[in-house]
C-alpha cells in the first residue's frame, strides 16, 4: 500500500490508529442522575426547540444554577448539540452556568446600578451590602435597570424586590427568606368582566364588529407603537394582514430601556385591559398564536399573567388563538423585535439583518405582528370611546395620551398619564410636584438611555415622536429621567455607556468594541472629544441594531450641550 493510501485509510478509520474503537461518543457524557432529574422537571412537556430557555429556567429554579451535567442531560433529552445549549445558557445574564467550581450561594441579592438608582445611592448600597453579607450564604451582584426607577434605589433578593432599599431592609428580607415576588392587588378576570370587559372582543368574535372600522378608529386616534419606534398601529395591522398566512403575533413586554417602567405599571394593575387588546389584535390579523415575551425582572407580573391567561382559556375567549407566555432571562437586547423573536424561538437574542422585516418573516418564519404592552392597553378604550376621545388629548402638536415614566430628581416620580407632546418642564411642574428639595433642574433624558440628554434650557420642547430628532435625541418609550445641579452629566453619560457595554450582544464589532472603547475613554479625567465623536460615528453608522446605533447619543449630547463639563 502506498504512503498516500495509508494516510487516507487512517483518516477514514480514526479508531484504527489507537487499535480499538471509541468506547463512548465524543463530548461530555450524560450522567444518569442528571438525566433523571431533568426528566422529572420536564415531565410530559414537549421537547420543542423553542422551549429551551423555559427549560433552562426550570432547572435553574430547582437547583439554583445550571451545572454541566444538567446541560448535557437537557441537550440529550431535547436532541440538541451540547454547544447549542451551552451558548444559549451563557448568553443570558440570569442563568448561572457552573462548569467547574462551586455553585453560587443559595441567595442572590442584585442591586440595580442604572442611572435613576445611582442618583439615589445605589453604589453606596452595593458596597455596604457586599461588606455585610456572608459570602457563604449570600451573593451580592450588580444588575441593570429593573424597571422600578420610581422607587430607587432598588434591590432584588431572589425574586423579591425591595424598593427604596437600605442595607437593613435588604438584609432583613434575605434573613427572613423573602425570595419570592410580592403580588400586588390587581383587577382579576371576574372584576374586569363585571366592569364591562371583553364585550369588545366578544363582539369581534361574533361578527358584530367590522375589522375595517376598528382599523380606521386606530388610525384616526393616532395610536402608535409605544415601545419606542412609534409606528402607526392600524397601519401595522393592515401590513401584517397583507402577507399570506399562517400569521403569528408577539408582544414585547421586555421593557429594558433605562428609566422605563410604564408597562409593568399597567400589567400589575389591569392585566386584562392589556390582554383584551392583545386578543382583539390577534383576531384582526388572524394570528394562530400569540407569544407574550416578558422580562425576567418582572416575576410578580409573570405570576399574574399565568393566573389570568389560565382564566381566559377556561372562559373560552382564547379559542381563536393560542396564548403563550415566554420568560426572558436578563438581556436588554431582546427588547429589539428581531432579538425578541430569536429568544422566543429558544436561541440567543441576536438581532437579525433586515430586510426581510418581521412583519413578513418573523416568528418561526411566519408573518408576525409585534406590539408593545401599552399600545395594546389602549385598544379597548379607543374602539369603545371613539377615536376622537383619544385624539383630543395632546399638546404642542402631539396627538393622544402618553404614559411617561418619570424618575430622577423630581419630588413625585412615577408613571404619569399626560397629553402627548407635553414638555419636560410641564411634566415636572404639573405632574411631579416639582423638583426634589434642594435640587435645581439641570438636564433630562427625554427617552431613556438611548434618547440622549438635553439641558434644562431646552425643556420646553415637545416630548413626542420626531420632535427631538434635529437635536440628536428622541422620546422612544417615553422614559424621562430628570437631572439636577447636584449631578454630573459626564458621570450620567458614563453610567449609560457602561450599561450599553454590558448589554451589547457582541454580534457586531462596532457595538461590541465601540462601547468598550467609549467606556475606557469616558473614564479618563479629560475627554478626548474628537476621538469620542469618531467612535460614536462608527457605532451609529455600522452597528446592526438600535443598541449600537444609539449608544453614543448621551455621549454626543454631553459634548454638544454641556461643553463646560468635558473641556
Amino acid at each position: 500500500m502506498s504512503e498516500h493510501s495509508q494516510k487516507v485509510k487512517r483518516r477514514q478509520h480514526p479508531g484504527a490508529r489507537r487499535g480499538r474503537a471509541r468506547a463512548t461518543p465524543k463530548g461530555r457524557q450524560v450522567d444518569p442522575a442528571a438525566r433523571d432529574a431533568v426528566r422529572a422537571l420536564l415531565e410530559n412537556r414537549p421537547r420543542q426547540r423553542d422551549l429551551l430557555i423555559e427549560y433552562l429556567h426550570l432547572i435553574q429554579d430547582a437547583h439554583g444554577a445550571l451545572s454541566a451535567a444538567h446541560l448535557a442531560a437537557l441537550a440529550d433529552e431535547m436532541r440538541l448539540p451540547m454547544a447549542e445549549v451551552y451558548e444559549v445558557a451563557t448568553f443570558y445574564a440570569h442563568f448561572d452556568v457552573v462548569v467547574d467550581g462551586d455553585p453560587p450561594p443559595p441567595v442572590t441579592i442584585r442591586v440595580c446600578d442604572s442611572l435613576s438608582c445611582e442618583l439615589q445611592g445605589a453604589q453606596a448600597l452595593f458596597g455596604a451590602l457586599a461588606e455585610t453579607a456572608d459570602p457563604q450564604r449570600v451573593r451580592v451582584a450588580r444588575a441593570p435597570c429593573m424597571g422600578r426607577c420610581d422607587t430607587a434605589p432598588v434591590a432584588e433578593v431572589g425574586h423579591h424586590h425591595v424598593d427604596h432599599a437600605r442595607v437593613e431592609t435588604v438584609m432583613a428580607a434575605a434573613d427572613a427568606g423573602h425570595v419570592h415576588p410580592q403580588i400586588p392587588d390587581y383587577e382579576d378576570y371576574a372584576a374586569y368582566v363585571e366592569d364591562g370587559g371583553y364585550q369588545l372582543l366578544r363582539s369581534c368574535l361574533d361578527g358584530e364588529r367590522e375589522l375595517d372600522a376598528i382599523i380606521e378608529a386606530l388610525d384616526e386616534s393616532g395610536l402608535r407603537g409605544l415601545g419606542g419606534a412609534g409606528f402607526p398601529t392600524g397601519r401595522k395591522w393592515q401590513i401584517v394582514r397583507g402577507y399570506q398566512g399562517p400569521r403569528l403575533m408577539a408582544v414585547n413586554a421586555d421593557e429594558g430601556e433605562v428609566g422605563t417602567f410604564k408597562d409593568r405599571h399597567y400589567l400589575e394593575r389591569s392585566p386584562h385591559r392589556f390582554l383584551e387588546g392583545v386578543l382583539v389584535a390577534a383576531w384582526a390579523v388572524e394570528a394562530q398564536a400569540v407569544y407574550i415575551y416578558l422580562r425576567d425582572e418582572y416575576p410578580a407580573v409573570r405570576e399574574i399573567l399565568l393566573e389570568e391567561i389560565a382564566a381566559l382559556r377556561e372562559s373560552g375567549l382564547t379559542a381563536h388563538t393560542e396564548v403563550h407566555l415566554r420568560r426572558g432571562a436578563g438581556a436588554y437586547i431582546c427588547g429589539e423585535e428581531s432579538s425578541m423573536i430569536e429568544s422566543i424561538e429558544g436561541k440567543r437574542g441576536l438581532p437579525r439583518h433586515r430586510p426581510p422585516y418581521v412583519a413578513e418573516v418573523g416568528l418561526f418564519g411566519r408573518p408576525t405582528l409585534v406590539q408593545n404592552v401599552e399600545t395594546m392597553y389602549w385598544v379597548r378604550d379607543i374602539v369603545e370611546k371613539g377615536a376622537q376621545w383619544f385624539a383630543s388629548h395632546g399638546r404642542n402638536g402631539g396627538k393622544g395620551l402618553r404614559s411617561y415614566s418619570v424618575s430622577g430628581r423630581v419630588a413625585e416620580p412615577g408613571v404619569k398619564l399626560a397629553p402627548a407632546g407635553i414638555t419636560a418642564r410641564e411634566l415636572i411642574d404639573e405632574f411631579c410636584g416639582g423638583m426634589q428639595a434642594g435640587h435645581a433642574f439641570k438636564g433630562y433624558l427625554p427617552g431613556g438611555a438611548s434618547g440622549g440628554i438635553l439641558p434644562a434650557s431646552m425643556a420646553d420642547l415637545p416630548l413626542e415622536f420626531g420632535a427631538l430628532d434635529k437635536y440628536g435625541c428622541f422620546v422612544g418609550s417615553h422614559a424621562v429621567v430628570i437631572l439636577s445641579d447636584k449631578d454630573s452629566m459626564k458621570d450620567a453619560a458614563l453610567n449609560l455607556m457602561r450599561f450599553f457595554e454590558d448589554e451589547s450582544c457582541g454580534q457586531c464589532t462596532p457595538c461590541r468594541v465601540g462601547t468598550e472603547k467609549a467606556v475606557a475613554l469616558m473614564s479618563r479625567p479629560q475627554w478626548d472629544a474628537p476621538l469620542l465623536v469618531e467612535v460614536g460615528r462608527v457605532m451609529a453608522d455600522a452597528s446592526i441594531c438600535g443598541l449600537g446605533q444609539a449608544a453614543a447619543n448621551p455621549l454626543k449630547s454631553v459634548l454638544e450641550f454641556f461643553p463646560e463639563e468635558h473641556s
